[in-house]
This record gives C-alpha cells, sequence and structure tokens, in this order.
C-alpha cells in the first residue's frame, strides 16, 4: 500500500535529508525505524534539505506491507523509535501512482529572523541586529514570476534546468520574530539561502533593488554568500 508521510524534524542534528554514507541523515535515521518493526520499503521524499535545515512539513512515500492497516498506531510507533528530534506528524494511504517528489505542485519554505538572540534559539533562528521592513517587503517582490536562477543557486549541484517559478513570496513580523515566505514549483540547491542573503544587504544598505534585478536579469553577479541554513524550514508541500 502506498502511503503518505508528513514529518517535521531538526536540520542541526543530520547530515541533510537523504541518506548519507556516513548514515547521519533524517532519511537513514527512519529507515533505521523501519527495519525495526519488518518494513523493508525504501523512501521517496518531495525534497532534500541540506544539513542543518530544518522541516516542519516535510513529505515522503513508501509502500508498506498490507498488514500495516491501523495507521494512528504506526504513527504511534514510529514517534515512540524515532528520535524526539524526528517527528511523524500524519500518515495516509494514497493512490499506487501517487511520488511525493514528482507530483508535488508547490513547495513552501520559511526563513526566520530575530533581533534578539539567546542562548537556546540560535541553531532555529538567525539573528541581525535591525530590519528594515519596507525595504525587504518591496526587494522580496522581485522574485515572483519565471527566471534562470544561476545567479542564485549552489555551483556543482549538477543541475541543467536553472529555470524555476516563484509563485509568490512575503515578509511579516509575528509576535518577536521575522518570517521570509517562498512559494514555488520547486528550487535549486542553496537558493533561498542565496536570496535570503542578497535581501539581508538590502536590508543592511550594502545592496540595493537594482542591484538584485541586475543579478536576477544574469547582467552582474554581485552577491554569492547564502544566509545562515539554521533559519531555514521546509514548511509545507502541496499536491
Amino acid at each position: 500500500m502506498n502511503t503518505k508521510f508528513v514529518i517535521s524534524y531538526d536540520g542541526s542534528l543530520y547530515q541533510g535529508s537523504q541518506t548519507q554514507p556516513n548514515g547521519l541523515s533524517v532519511e537513514d535515521k527512519i529507515l533505521e525505524v523501519f527495519k525495526v518493526i519488518n518494513i523493508n520499503s525504501k523512501i521517496i521524499l518531495s525534497g532534500r534539505t541540506d544539513k542543518d535545515v530544518h522541516a516542519t512539513g516535510q513529505v515522503f512515500n513508501a509502500v508498506l506491507p498490507d498488514y500495516w492497516t491501523n495507521l494512528d498506531k504506526l504513527k504511534q510507533i514510529l514517534n515512540r523509535h524515532l528520535p524526539l528530534s524526528i517527528r511523524v506528524n500524519k500518515i495516509n494511504f494514497v493512490s499506487d501512482e501517487f511520488h511525493s517528489r514528482f507530483h508535488a505542485k508547490k513547495r513552501v519554505y520559511r526563513y526566520v529572523l530575530t533581533t534578539k538572540p539567546t542562548a537556546f534559539n540560535s541553531k532555529y533562528l538567525t539573528a541581525i541586529d535591525n530590519i528594515d521592513e519596507n525595504k525587504i517587503k518591496e526587494a522580496i517582490k522581485l522574485f515572483i514570476g519565471i527566471h534562470d536562477f544561476e545567479y542564485f543557486h549552489k555551483k556543482g549541484s549538477a543541475k541543467e534546468n536553472l529555470v524555476r517559478e516563484i509563485f509568490d513570496t512575503s515578509f511579516y513580523k509575528y509576535k518577536d520574530i521575522y518570517v521570509f515566505k517562498f512559494v514555488a514549483n520547486s528550487y535549486l540547491r542553496s537558493q533561498i539561502r542565496l536570496m535570503v542573503g542578497f535581501l539581508l544587504k538590502i536590508n543592511d544598505g550594502k545592496l540595493t533593488k537594482e542591484d538584485l534585478l541586475l543579478q536576477l536579469k544574469k547582467k552582474k553577479h554581485i552577491y554569492k554568500t547564502p544566509a545562515s541554513p539554521y533559519g531555514l524550514y521546509l514548511a509545507r508541500v502541496y499536491y
């Protein structure tokens, strides 16, 4: 039975989401628990997240043995065996054709900032001194649309097609934190962190919206430093 899982995890404790030779990924940890309960299925993630990147709504699908009919019980058992840094939020049966990666229509990422860092949030928020909300709100809208993101991706990621469509962007304050939100069909490696890095330079007054347009249109490669991974979350995947 093809089954869809929605999970969350603390990325600071893993070497990314996809399986690694050292066995220290989120996928590796889930597969370990699968074997404990006699599930010998591979996992198909909706997409990869890098080392130190978190998720509140990562999705994967796996084919379960026919005897796993009680998904509430399965969820309880998985969460009992998994470390607290990985939680299964939801499980449901899907069609045999469902593919968590290829059938995803929209992926939502959030990048979280604070001007009030503490000893306990440094791996989950990015701390900056000051926020100019108007500057960021104006600049972030420039990413909306279809663009060739050659200057906003990590070199060596072996992607031939660098064109992506950003459906929506926003920047807002929630209590004591500030949030960048990006909605797209898919993303290149480190794309969001590079976009946020550029926006933070605009926030600081060191770059401008005009600079962003030059880089977005591939007329000039101005800024190449991604923002910290700690503030980045895969929030939701739409199908």
